[in-house]
């Protein structure tokens, strides 16, 4: 019986991964149904809705999706669809395994580095509560803010301030631990570090300490500490060998998974899940890179580690193995890599991003 998955090809180089990361996972010989679904840019020019209601129905429907880059506007322009897809379908935990693969280019190659991120998704100050400089709603948080405190007032007029409110919750911090501890018992990782800024949002950050460390209890095999975000970063640049799995709030677990995956070679390389009680999202973790649009250059090894990922979550452990085993082979080898894998990233024999996946569904 084939699994039932929904497979959006995103826009920008969104198709051409999408494209290679199927015909990968295709490879391994596990049968899928896929369900294909567009979103993003260029569906949001035809339709006027960048997230059609389809995109969600399949979603529900299959509980499994595979997701090809979406562009997100800075600044201006229609919100995040991956922010939205998340909260929509409360997937709550954004987990991001960052591992060096040998072959890839990265200043810490000779470093073990073997980390993975799990960032809560739904709260803190990506909840998108936000007010505009100049919006009368403004003028009256900025009211409130400073009749309610002492000495913390807000200095300039609500004329030239925006304001963002970061909501962080017992139950939110609690899913997301137990998910985090969960994992690390069941791939036999050993510690679980909760990264905070506790000591100057107390109330926040304080809250997701203290449920940290009140979570911690209920799993004694396995280590347990906490550290200042800022600290943490220091600590991965320096010793990240000490590390296995990170607990962190929304923006912090955004920041920080960025900074694990340049240890390891970039976002090219990086996969990502984002998991709820009823269904997952499976999606590279970096940009939708218009100006390489059809140009078959671009790097497929992130969305199809991710399709590794899924493949996990559907307990098919041995065709995930030999779809992580066959991208390992090929990015050792170096022949048949994109640009940016080759140690010349001008090196005229590199290959463009289906070619590399045919490479790989050949070492499957």
């Amino acid at each position: 019986m084939a699994y039932q998955v929904t497979l959006i090809t995103g826009d920008g180089v969104g198709p051409e991964l999408a494209q290679a990361a199927k015909k990968c996972v295709d490879a391994t010989g596990v049968k899928i149904d896929w369900d294909i679904q567009e979103a993003g840019i260029d569906v949001m020019e035809r339709t006027g809705n960048p997230l059609p209601d389809s995109v969600l129905e399949s979603i529900r429907r299959t509980r499994c999706a595979l997701k090809a880059p979406i562009t997100t506007p800075i600044g201006t322009g229609f919100r995040s669809i991956n922010v939205h897809l998340r909260q929509e379908l409360g997937l709550f935990a954004c987990i991001r395994p960052c591992k060096y693969y040998p072959g890839v280019r990265s200043y810490f190659s000779s470093v073990p580095v073997d980390i993975v991120i799990f960032r809560e998704n739904t709260e803190d100050l990506y909840a998108g509560i936000e007010f505009e400089k100049g919006n009368p709603k403004t003028a009256e948080l900025v009211d409130v803010i400073n009749n309610m405190t002492t000495g913390r007032r807000i200095q300039t007029g609500a004329d030239e301030t925006g304001i963002s409110i970061k909501p962080i919750s017992v139950s939110g911090t609690e899913r997301l631990l137990r998910a985090a501890f969960e994992y690390a018992r069941e791939n036999g990782r050993k510690k679980v570090t909760s990264v905070h800024k506790a000591n100057r949002m107390k109330f926040t950050d304080g809250l997701f300490l203290e449920v940290s460390r009140k979570i911690t209890a209920e799993y004694p095999d396995l280590e347990f500490e906490d550290r200042l975000v800022d600290n943490m970063c220091m600590q991965l640049v320096q010793k990240p060998e000490l590390y296995d799995v990170l607990a962190l709030p929304n923006l912090y677990g955004d920041i920080l998974s960025d900074l694990v995956a340049g240890l390891v070679g970039g976002l090219g390389v990086a996969p990502g899940a984002n998991v709820g009680v009823d269904g997952a999202v499976f999606e590279a973790t970096h940009g939708s890179a218009p100006k390489y649009k059809g140009l078959n250059k671009v790097n497929p090894v992130a969305l199809i580690l991710s399709g590794m990922l899924m493949l996990r979550h559907l307990k098919e452990f041995d065709a995930a193995n030999r779809l992580e085993n066959a991208v390992a082979e090929v990015i050792r080898e170096g022949k048949s890599v994109t640009y940016d894998l080759k140690a010349d990233r001008n090196d005229p024999t590199a290959v463009g991003t289906q070619e590399m996946a045919d490479a790989i569904c050949e070492k499957i």
